[in-house]
């Protein structure tokens, strides 16, 4: 692993964990040229899950890509990394088992409907997304489901 510092190609593990419930191992580093302490995570990949998208398009799933629409739509919650990695955690063994593809469709809903339970704005702010609302009038729709 290279130091994100100095980028030294011979980093060493100082410390390993399980974290997320056993689903993922935390490793600290250090650099032995410039003592610089980081931490990396190793999770199991799901390389075999596909997700099929609306237009009919393939490609492989991808959790980070996932993490950062989530994060883009916890800008400024009280919401923590943990949580976000519980709900990934829980809606991939979902979507893994027994499955080689699922919908983007279905990534979508599942989110929204974790989010919904952590954070309404969170929820609305990936809901406007995900269901490409077309004006005010959709935004207002939802904002009423929300609250019944």
């Amino acid at each position: 692993m290279f130091c994100p510092r100095c980028k030294f190609e011979d980093t060493s593990v100082i410390d390993s964990r399980l974290s997320e419930e056993g689903r993922a191992v935390r490793r600290r580093r250090e650099c032995p040229k410039c003592q610089h302490r980081f931490t990396t995570f190793e999770r199991q990949e799901l390389s075999s899950l596909i997700v099929v998208k609306r237009d009919g398009t393939s490609e492989p799933y991808s959790r980070s890509k996932l993490e950062r629409g989530i994060w883009l739509s916890c800008t400024k919650r009280p919401i923590k990394q943990d949580q976000i990695d519980k709900l990934l955690n829980k809606l991939e063994e979902k979507w893994a088992a027994n499955k080689k593809e699922v919908a983007s469709t279905t990534i979508g809903t599942d989110v929204m409907r974790e989010l919904k339970k952590l954070d309404q704005v969170a929820y609305i702010r990936f809901a406007s997304v995900h269901r490409e609302f077309k004006d005010v009038e959709e935004f207002k729709e939802e904002l009423g489901r929300l609250f019944k």
